[in-house]
């Protein structure tokens, strides 16, 4: 268990850091209102998690370790988008099409929501 939570923890480090990195670099090269770091690392950290599981999925990795490194703590220290859009498409692939829509407009409504309570509970 304990070694699941450093590998785990270590991909996070790493993910995180290049999250950072990756905005910085982007709002450099892209100076717009759209926060392009974030679409980037979000995109991106999909892709990743979209391949590693599929290999996982495949027999192709089969070591657990790995997933939890790279899947778990990489794309999760990247961005949890990826996490998000890899169960959304689960649930299309099993037909649950209500559940995915629920989950995706009851995430970006209540996600929106919950930053502004945040915020305005601070601000006041």
């Amino acid at each position: 268990m304990f070694q699941n939570i450093l590998l785990v923890g270590l991909g996070g480090f790493v993910g995180s850091v290049l999250r950072y990195g990756t905005g910085r670099l982007a709002q450099r090269l892209f100076d717009t209102p759209l926060p392009w770091g974030t679409f980037a690392v979000n995109i991106l950290g999909s892709f990743i998690i979209g391949i590693v599981l599929a290999l996982f999925e495949k027999n192709m990795i089969i070591d657990n370790n790995l997933k939890l490194l790279i899947a778990v703590g990489f794309c999760g220290g990247f961005t949890t988008f990826s996490s998000f859009a890899f169960e959304n498409l689960t649930a299309l692939q099993s037909g649950q099409f209500l559940t995915a829509a629920l989950y995706t407009a009851g995430s970006l409504l209540f996600g929106l929501l919950a930053v502004y309570v945040g915020f305005s509970i601070i601000k006041a």
